[in-house]
């Protein structure tokens, strides 16, 4: 499957391999600041999931079963490498990393879950979808309206995580977050017991979505980072590739 998907890819072919898997409305692209920084050290392999950037839609018929179709690429491309990975995931992308982690823990030496979403084994109750997609809706807008240099002024992100953030939206499938999301049929609690793949669940002091820190697991190290809300890396950038990057060393070592 892995071959439909658009890859974004940077870094030296020959240097360790980390996945990157985005999160809900986001695209492979909306990971800039990374990229950059891990240009000389690691092959980052960033896919656009489905109904995301320029990757497939999912017709009217795959939508009861979207995230099984988004499991089953993430464990596509997982297979195709000849090593194992690190897995880094945001959100829905952290609970797509965890499940794909517990289906081939020997392609994963490590695992990084950034406030991954918590996943309940039923579908998302259709107002978060139609919710969400208004606020997309809206920012595409001011995409489309020739507004990047506010919105970028509005934030408190890089201007080129900013940037690629808001570029993402105008690419998302409507349909799908009216109708297709789905984080799968196993829950957080049933994932995580099963889980070997040493993890690392970098976790905000706010406006967490993950779930709580009592069903943290023996292989899982979690980190809170400090006024930071849903999306870390965005938020305190520093504080989480400081987390990050000794996490992965450590497990390298």
């Amino acid at each position: 499957m892995t071959s439909a998907l658009t890859i974004h890819t940077s870094g030296p072919d020959d240097a360790p391999v980390a996945v990157v898997l985005h999160g809900l409305s986001d695209s492979g692209s909306n990971w800039p600041d990374l990229m950059t920084r891990w240009q000389d050290d690691w092959r980052v392999l960033a896919p656009d999931m489905r109904a995301h950037g320029t990757s497939p839609r999912f017709a009217p018929e795959e939508m009861a079963t979207s995230g099984e179709i988004m499991f089953d690429d993430v464990v596509a491309i997982l297979d195709a490498q000849p090593k194992p990975v690190a897995l880094l995931g945001h959100s829905m992308g952290g609970a797509l990393a965890l499940r794909a982690a517990v289906a081939r823990p020997e392609k994963v030496w490590a695992l990084v879950l950034e406030d991954p979403a918590h996943a309940s084994g039923e579908p998302s109750p259709a107002d978060v979808g139609t919710g969400f997609g208004e606020f997309v809706a809206e920012v595409s807008g001011r995409v489309g309206n020739g507004e990047m240099d506010q919105l970028i002024a509005e934030a408190t992100w890089s201007a080129s995580e900013t940037r690629e953030w808001a570029l993402s939206k105008p690419q998302v499938q409507p349909e799908y977050l009216a109708n297709g999301l789905h984080l799968g049929s196993q829950s957080w609690d049933v994932l995580v017991a099963a889980l070997t793949v040493p993890t690392l669940l970098v976790v905000p002091e706010r406006d967490s979505v993950a779930p709580p820190e009592t069903t943290v697991s023996d292989v899982v190290t979690q980190v809170v980072i400090a006024d930071a809300g849903h999306c870390v890396r965005r938020d305190q950038p520093e504080a989480y590739y400081d987390a990050v990057e000794t996490f992965l060393a450590a497990q390298r070592a």
